[in-house]
């Protein structure tokens, strides 16, 4: 995977929103991490990071297929994404520590993939759950009850 590629087209787009921006890369066991910052970096987590989910769209569908296995290349700006991921896995075990101890089925969503994905992998690390997502769409519910 080259990165280089990531960080000159997330350049090009920070230019044309016209804005002052760097971009950043971590690797990480998950795949590139590229986080955008600067103080006018906010403009990609306004309206629920709305703006920073469609760039992360665009560049999945533009350079996503180039990663081995189950890597991924992930777009945030200012962190938020990282936050709201830590919320959202916590969010998940709670609801699969839940389901486990009342034996009632819990539901978490409505979830784009990359967010499905995260509650998947949270909840796979609690014993006697299980995960399925529901739906039809491009957002769905994520139903987490008892192993059968």
């Amino acid at each position: 995977m080259n990165t280089t590629a990531i960080v000159d087209f997330l350049n090009r787009v920070i230019t044309a929103f016209g804005i002052e921006a760097a971009v950043g890369v971590e690797e990480t066991a998950d795949g590139p991490r590229f986080n955008i910052t600067g103080d006018e970096a906010e403009v990609l987590v306004r309206h629920r990071g709305e703006p920073l989910k469609a760039l992360q769209h665009i560049v999945d569908s533009s350079y996503g297929r180039g990663l081995e296995g189950e890597k991924r290349v992930f777009i945030d700006a200012l962190e938020y994404r990282k936050g709201k991921d830590i919320e959202l896995r916590q969010m998940a075990k709670f609801l699969a520590q839940k389901a486990k101890d009342s034996g009632l089925d819990q539901q978490l969503g409505p979830l784009n993939p990359y967010e499905r994905r995260i509650v998947h992998m949270a909840v796979a690390e609690v014993s006697g759950v299980t995960t399925e997502s529901i739906g039809d769409a491009f957002s769905k519910t994520v139903l987490i009850q008892l192993r059968k």
